[in-house]
């Protein structure tokens, strides 16, 4: 027998584990389906896929779990590893692959978050160990429903004028909705915001809900208050199949207790769309400038030109004191601008002041 005879080709190699060229390119995805965030539970998004004939249209709409009915075809999908650490919020517009069918214990992916067009946030506290950690609460509003409650329990201004900052930063329109009006006169809250020009709404138990909704129509607002205001009570009211859970105030606190759990988009039947989110008891805002608090005044702004290097705008040095008493502004909006400057300074939000 003739020996055979062996080249390089007869040997087998086994590649090294880094053998194969690594690439940053990723897939286009261009045949993603559209979907906007609903709702978000551990991990897994709740979304809305839009409907033929309505992309570029806003939709939001009530998660299974709350037991809302919802028109469309709902998608549960998890965040693709090709997103790394970059987070996903209520509000959200995405794009899914996958099983997007819908269909029971199937899960979609979300291969790409769309550009914000505004970011509701606040800080995890304002105390120095925790560096302004930012904890984002909605994406895409383009109203922000401050619910305060008149009475039971009692107004928190210092709240209040936190949420206005926040909504400063996150450049959307404020309101303030004022419940429990059948308990308490609305009047001397509403004269301390009149200077800042935002708009308001005054209900009550039982009472109309015209204005609210005419408030709310073709918009994206997002509902936040401490725990106890009626904000469960007021979205019911709004979208009659909501289902929200309610809870009474404390009679020894005077606080609410947390009912609503996690964020959640609803569609409003008059057109436009909710975001109701949990009961809050602080908000904190060391992610905010001064700057930014201060662009929401334009008409304090060029008094500012005088003011020291790194002028807080709260102490003796601060130039708008001069500006003001030469009449260039009301005095009542400087007022207005010191207090919400004050409210950035980790101030209590229990100040009932």
């Amino acid at each position: 027998m003739r020996k055979r005879e062996y080249d390089e080709d007869d040997v087998r190699v086994r590649p090294g584990k880094g053998s194969r060229p690594r690439t940053r390119i990723r897939p286009a995805h261009e045949d993603a389906i559209p979907a906007f965030v609903v709702a978000v539970d551990r991990g897994r998004y709740t979304c809305l896929v839009e409907s033929a004939g309505e992309k570029g249209r806003r939709r939001s709409k009530k998660d299974h779990s709350e037991g809302a009915a919802m028109s469309g075809r709902v998608v549960v999908a998890m965040k693709a590893r090709e997103l790394g650490r970059k987070g996903i919020v209520v509000g959200d517009r995405v794009a899914l692959v996958g099983d997007v069918s819908g269909m029971a214990d199937t899960l979609a992916r979300v291969v790409r978050v769309e550009p914000r067009t505004s970011m509701l946030r606040r800080s995890a506290d304002d105390t120095d160990n925790t560096d302004g950690i930012e904890r984002p609460v909605v994406a895409n509003a383009d109203q922000l429903v401050i619910v305060t409650a008149l009475a039971d329990p009692p107004p928190r201004p210092r709240m209040i004028d936190r949420m206005l900052v926040a909504a400063f930063d996150a450049d959307i329109d404020p309101m303030l909705c004022l419940t429990k009006s059948d308990l308490a006169s609305p009047d001397e809250l509403v004269s301390l915001y009149d200077p800042l020009g935002v708009p308001y709404v005054v209900v009550q138990k039982g009472g109309g809900l015209e204005e609210v909704r005419e408030r709310l129509k073709g918009r994206i607002s997002v509902l936040v208050g401490h725990s106890g205001v009626g904000k469960s009570t007021l979205v019911n009211a709004l979208v009659p199949d909501a289902n929200r859970a309610v809870s009474h105030v404390n009679a020894v606190t005077g606080r609410g207790r947390h009912t609503s759990t996690s964020a959640v988009a609803l569609e409003l039947p008059e057109s436009g769309w909710i975001i109701d989110t949990p009961g809050v008891r602080s908000f904190g805002l060391a992610h905010v400038s001064v700057e930014t608090v201060l662009a929401g005044f334009p008409d304090l702004i060029e008094g500012t030109i005088q003011c020291p290097k790194g002028c807080n705008h709260l102490s003796e040095e601060c130039a708008l004191d001069a500006w003001v008493a030469a009449g260039h502004a009301d005095p009542a909006r400087l007022a207005s601008l010191r207090r919400l400057l004050a409210s950035r300074e980790g101030a209590s939000d229990d100040d009932q002041s």
